[in-house]
């Protein structure tokens, strides 16, 4: 089937091209969600009739949504989530968690602007595109972690904490404690002798 772009559409054109598709995927996707005009002789002539008026309206919503990805770029994007030791979330995370998420972050969308191929089903720092408008995407960072404290971290050190992080933190904290103890007994000892050499005095 062939059609007319009313917007720009990835792998396929800019708005006002005539392009050829599969019948299933204009039917199903482009003639619903108002991105296509079937190619009609009809069709083509309404659209350059109104072809100033919907280039001036994008341009305008491509502003807006310029604008919504500048306030983007700068949150911070946490989800706390169980997971086991070696990082696997129990569940997942979905287009749906990650709009709340960004909107609880400080920025409001809609579940359909977040593009994910499959939900996410790991903890760690995942790059997420946000497509706020056929022309603007913004890509923002979703950090997930088991707790806020561990997302922290997570940021500093830019991968996730999984087990042999957390045994290597949990072995260096307890290394420590006994170099505190033994540095205990020594100062105990030296006192000690200290006490003695007075009373052989």
């Amino acid at each position: 089937m062939e059609v007319i772009l009313l917007e720009r559409v990835e792998k396929l054109g800019q708005m006002g091209a005539v392009v050829k598709v599969k019948d299933g995927f204009a039917r199903n996707y482009l003639l619903p969600q108002k991105k296509a005009l079937r190619a009609t002789a009809s069709n083509k002539a309404a659209f350059e009739a109104q072809r100033a008026y919907l280039e001036t309206e994008n341009l305008k919503r491509k502003d807006e949504a310029s604008a919504v990805a500048a306030q983007m770029t700068d949150i911070k994007v946490i989800m706390v989530r169980a997971a086991g030791e070696s990082g696997q979330l129990y569940g997942s995370v979905t287009s749906r968690d990650i709009a709340d998420a960004v909107t609880e972050a400080g920025v409001k969308i809609a579940r359909s602007l977040v593009v994910m191929d499959r939900a996410i089903k790991t903890i760690g720092l995942h790059d997420v595109v946000i497509r706020l408008h056929p022309e603007v995407a913004q890509t923002v960072v979703v950090n997930i972690a088991r707790s806020v404290d561990e997302a922290e971290t997570q940021f500093k050190t830019g991968s996730a904490v999984v087990a042999d992080d957390r045994f290597e933190s949990d072995f260096e904290s307890t290394f420590d404690q006994d170099d505190d103890l033994e540095d205990e007994v020594l100062d105990a000892s030296e006192a000690e002798a200290s006490e003695e050499e007075k009373s052989e005095e």
